[in-house]
């Protein structure tokens, strides 16, 4: 039967687009938990970057103790807020939550960001205080993020509804994790990346809101191309396979599964108190609901970035084009090895690339393209033409070793171009750093994924002939 998505995304939404923000907990000291968050909502975050300006709806810190923090009137409780509140952050004891949550109820809030922890993942005791605050926020008609979680952030509407220490760059790829210290490492790396992030949620025991929940929300979002998922464990088995088959139709969702041995899960249990099952069932439902996994962060990560940006493959074909022997090989081996093809350039291809006055007479004449080491920008244009505008190839990698001649910034010029023109996936192994980095950062700037491993370009150019095939597949 299936979710509603559009009846999801909008009960949902009001964490996205809120009208007015309160901080139950907001503190003057820095350290504090209710004192990072309110700096979040003001400013965006501990993180100077371009265009970062912090939330422009109402914010409203609640303390009892205080008449002013960081410039804002603080009210003792929310039900003396004047202004509309539609979500509410706590960043109280546990044992304060319930009666919060019965205020909130009051003043009509119709979403609540509960960081604080000690609740299900902390015992018996535990578990009854987060079923007694979630039983006063459901017949109050709230829904609840959390407990014992990092937040959300939304960075289109520079909303940093969270405990997070910046928001990321704007982008087109959603995250949503149990782990909170998961989405802080992320949000490090993705700055020094410039990875952007249509929006970020850690959800901790997800106590009421669930992964169904925001993907149904991502689905609809339309700032969101591709959803990435860290989890643990899910609470409704059936109900994430309905809901997660349906967004797969829509939208690609890459999943990376913690908890996978026995050490593993029972791990997963003490962290957010969920209950993981054998891997391999896991493994079998993704697939079933269209699932791409991904097994580690940077798989994660980086397919997702492909599948947000890049055409899906028609099919499994692929050419590769290097100016570095060794690494098409070895390219080679990694995409034999995921289940990719490699067809050879036919007679014609070959002939017209003799003639052209453009290619070593050194080059290959298979596939990989190995263009030598000395191939410029109008190299690679020649051979991309060729490869781009043939229908035996559905994708691209293209390899660039950095060597004494190398334009690096030239040829990252042409593959974004060739990139425009055929509208083929084309992804990039431009194989160095310091010196290479005006090529990869031209690359990043165009939306090529860019991987120093030719093995992360092989698996990610598989990802979207895996997910090119599913959608293929459910939409005949």
């Amino acid at each position: 039967m299936g979710e509603n998505l559009q009846d999801l995304y909008r009960e949902l939404d009001v964490f996205f687009h809120p009208r007015g923000v309160a901080v139950l907990g907001a503190s003057r000291k820095e350290k504090k938990v209710g004192h990072t968050v309110l700096k979040g909502l003001i400013s965006g975050g501990e993180v100077p970057r371009p265009g970062l300006q912090g939330f422009r709806g109402g914010i409203y810190p609640v303390n009892p103790k205080e008449k002013e923090i960081l410039g804002l009137t603080c009210y003792p409780s929310i039900t003396d807020i004047p202004d509309p509140v539609d979500i509410a952050i706590f960043c109280i004891p546990n044992t304060a939550v319930s009666a919060a949550m019965r205020q909130c109820v009051e003043k009509g809030v119709r979403g609540a960001i509960i960081l604080t922890a000690g609740f299900g993942e902390a015992g018996p005791e535990g578990k009854q205080l987060q079923e007694e605050f979630v039983a006063i926020a459901r017949e109050g008609g709230i829904r609840v993020i959390g407990p014992n979680c990092l937040g959300c952030l939304y960075p289109p509407n520079d909303l940093n509804a969270s405990f997070g220490i910046t928001l990321p760059y704007p982008g087109q790829v959603a995250l949503f994790s149990q782990s909170g210290a998961l989405v802080d490492c992320i949000i490090d790396w993705s700055l020094s990346q410039q990875y952007g992030f249509s929006a970020m949620v850690s959800y901790g025991n997800k106590a009421d809101l669930d992964v169904p929940d925001f993907l149904a929300w991502a689905s609809q979002d339309e700032c969101t191309r591709a959803i990435s998922l860290y989890i643990e464990g899910v609470g409704d088995g059936r109900r994430f396979i309905e809901t997660a088959s349906q967004v797969s139709r829509l939208k690609p969702i890459v999943v990376l599964k913690a908890g996978r041995s026995v050490k593993g899960t029972k791990a997963v249990s003490s962290h957010t108190g969920s209950l993981s099952g054998s891997y391999a069932v896991y493994a079998g439902v993704f697939r079933q609901a269209g699932i791409i996994t991904a097994d580690n962060l940077t798989e994660l990560l980086s397919i997702s970035q492909a599948l947000a940006f890049q055409p899906l493959m028609k099919g499994r074909r692929v050419a590769i084009v290097t100016n570095g022997g060794a690494c098409g090989v070895m390219c080679t081996d990694y995409c034999q090895e995921v289940g990719l093809d490699l067809p050879d350039p036919p007679p014609e291809m070959i002939d017209r690339l003799d003639s052209s006055g453009l290619i070593h007479p050194a080059w290959s004449r298979n596939n990989p393209f190995d263009i030598v080491g000395d191939a410029g920008p109008e190299r690679y244009r020649a051979v991309l033409e060729e490869v781009m505008s043939s229908d035996l190839y559905d994708g691209v990698i293209v390899i660039q070793t950095l060597q004494a001649v190398t334009d690096n910034l030239g040829d990252a010029k042409i593959v974004v171009e060739m990139s425009k023109t055929y509208r083929k996936p084309v992804i990039a192994a431009f194989m160095g750093g310091v010196i290479s980095r005006e090529g990869i950062d031209y690359l990043s700037e165009h939306h090529i994924p860019n991987f120093f491993d030719v093995k992360a370009a092989a698996y990610t150019m598989k990802a979207l002939a895996d997910y090119g095939q599913y959608r293929a597949r459910v939409s005949d």
